[in-house]
């Protein structure tokens, strides 16, 4: 591989997403830090940093993937550890912001985990953040650090574009979702629809109605995250009932957990693609799942970061 000849930048991994770490440090140039995570016998992090980072750009990779709070003291010890070997800036790689969909009180009572997150990584030493698909645009001002957004929707619109999809319409599954339809729907020149569901209580999903035309189309169900996969299954065969021919469905972070594997096989869903921000076991490894890799985007982004040049203009 092409060697980036800069001996101050330096990337190193934890257990989240080993496979996607070594992707981003082929495509950046550099080899992957070495370091140790390992556990005392009562579970306890251990963290050690093999080289000398002393004055050096850190890149952290870690995704808060399940198990989340494991992924998540890993990564706050480990930047510590950083800090306290004198590194010059420590810049945190979360391809999945994981405890991101409690990001506002919805109900008296109720705790804000985002911005506890942001304040741990913070206090911890961070002092960058490089993130994909934030679930709510918000939790970008829970910083007082820098934060940059990157996108997921050019990668899933060019994968569909290869398609050659006839009469496409990009479908929200919820109300919320409506900005990131628009975008993958501008970049498919494409219209959008809108399924008005209800949810009764936490990860059980009612779907309503459809807003917008579906019939004979090919429908393309745009999210970030799909967990138990409930809204999926039930918005895959709503769509297919009211005269979709074809749906398909895109999702940024494949959380996938529970049911989600057996939902999606009985849904009428003919592809779902997603991307390797999570690490899918085999077992999650199915036909219907595409998973594309984020690793050549993080890396244009970390080299962009380390470069002091725009990280914005990658999308337009």
């Amino acid at each position: 591989m092409a060697m980036y000849n800069d001996p101050y930048l330096k990337i190193f991994t934890l257990n989240s997403n080993p496979e996607l770490a070594q992707e981003i440090c082929k495509h950046v140039g550099v080899d992957l830090g070495e370091t140790s995570v390992k556990r005392f016998s009562d579970g306890e992090v251990q963290v050690n940093i093999e080289e000398s980072i002393r004055g050096c750009d850190v890149y952290l990779v870690q995704s808060t993937s399940e198990p989340a709070n494991e992924h998540l003291m890993e990564l706050l010890i480990m930047i510590d550890a950083c800090k306290r070997a004198s590194a010059k800036t420590i810049n945190v790689v979360i391809p999945y912001y994981g405890y991101a969909r409690q990001d506002r009180k919805a109900r008296s009572r109720e705790p804000i985990t985002s911005k506890l997150i942001a304040n741990l990584l913070e206090n911890a030493g961070a002092t960058r953040i490089l993130t994909l698909d934030l679930h709510a645009s918000q939790i970008q001002g829970f910083f007082d650090i820098p934060v940059d957004q990157l996108l997921g929707t050019p990668l899933f619109a060019s994968y569909f574009k290869e398609k050659k999809l006839e009469d496409v319409v990009i479908v929200s599954p919820d109300h919320g979702g409506v900005v990131r339809a628009r975008q993958m729907a501008d970049r498919l020149e494409a219209p959008i629809a809108i399924i008005d569901k209800r949810r009764p209580r936490p990860n059980v999903a009612e779907v309503m109605n459809i807003v917008g035309d579906i019939e004979g189309k090919t429908a393309i169900i745009v999210d970030d995250i799909i967990d138990t996969a409930g809204t999926l299954q039930l918005a895959a065969d709503a769509l297919v009932e009211q005269g979709a021919e074809r749906v398909f469905a895109s999702c940024t972070h494949p959380v996938l957990s529970g049911p989600a594997i057996s939902r999606i096989e009985e849904s009428k869903l003919e592809e779902l693609i997603v991307t390797d921000t999570i690490s899918l076991p085999k077992q999650k490894q199915i036909p219907q799942i595409t998973q594309l890799s984020v690793g050549p985007l993080m890396a244009d982004a970390i080299i962009r970061v380390h470069e002091q040049t725009s990280v914005s203009s990658l999308f337009n």
